[in-house]
């Protein structure tokens, strides 16, 4: 059984047994292509989340009102990306295993592998939801594989065609984008089409992945990789909280905060609240 963290995200304290949502953090940035930082983000989450309320008025919900866990931070071993994702992926898969939901703070996007390994190791038949900037579709970046710039394009060999579903993206070299065309259902720059998808999707099993800088640098300049022409929160919010009360989501995670760079704090503060907004909409 995983032991409970001392210092928790806001409401998130309640016992194992009693959670059906479990938290974990992966603060893994070993491939980071520009800007490094985001292995601080799952500390920098809870020690902020504090500042915010347990109740949210968009859906007239309390966190206190409903049972989460959090396990706390990985240990997982810089220098070594395949066995950090072995790590998260078994982590996720003991989570799952116990009948519960596992959400993951991340890291780099990188993360979301792992987690995905354990979700379609238990469900054949697996679906994506991706918010993002970037397509993540490369074969590999620099001649690696195993890169946060190409892992939509390894969760593609695990899911296949017609899996995949990715929304705001506006960053990202040609091939990727031919790649999309064939093999994902790419919405380009926003979120239209968001509803139809989730009509789509619904009864089926799916995995939501969000990289935080879909949000625009001007809401969210804390972020190594910003792109401008991003979406706006209360955008974000109402396509996540869309996601997680609609769809049957049986894994998520929120990715690629570096707080080093928004030393306001605020980019830290919007993660917390589209976390809390997730949590409940997923209750």
């Amino acid at each position: 059984m995983l032991n409970k963290n001392i210092q928790t995200f806001i409401a998130c304290d309640s016992e194992y047994e009693d959670a059906k949502i479990v938290l974990f953090g992966a603060g893994f940035d070993g491939t980071t292509s520009f800007r490094p930082g985001t292995r601080f983000a799952p500390s920098a989450i809870r020690n902020e989340s504090f500042g915010i309320e347990t109740y949210s008025p968009y859906q007239n919900k309390d966190m206190t009102d409903y049972g989460y866990f959090d396990s706390g931070d990985l240990e997982l071993p810089f220098g070594n990306t395949r066995g950090a994702i072995a790590d998260i992926s078994g982590s996720a898969a003991q989570i799952l295993s116990d009948g519960k939901l596992p959400f993951m703070i991340g890291g780099e996007h990188l993360v979301t592998l792992g987690s995905v390994m354990a979700v379609k190791d238990k469900y054949e038949e697996l679906y994506i939801v991706h918010f993002d900037a970037h397509a993540d579709l490369r074969d590999d970046y620099l001649g690696q594989q195993l890169s946060h710039a190409c892992v939509l394009r390894r969760c593609h060999g695990l899911v296949g065609d017609g899996h995949i579903f990715q929304f705001g993206i506006r960053s990202g070299d040609r091939e990727e984008f031919r790649f999309a065309d064939e093999h994902t259902e790419m919405h380009k720059f926003s979120f239209e089409g968001l509803e139809e998808t989730v009509e789509k999707l619904r009864g089926k099993k799916v995995y939501f992945t969000l990289d935080l800088d879909v949000l625009d640098p001007s809401v969210f300049p804390g972020t190594g990789t910003p792109e401008a022409g991003g979406v706006t929160f209360d955008e974000l919010r109402r396509a996540v909280t869309l996601v997680c009360s609609k769809l049957d989501i049986v894994g998520c995670d929120v990715n690629e905060l570096s707080p080093v760079y928004d030393q306001s704090g605020v980019s830290t503060a919007v993660a917390c609240k589209i976390i809390r907004e997730m949590l409940l909409a997923l209750s």
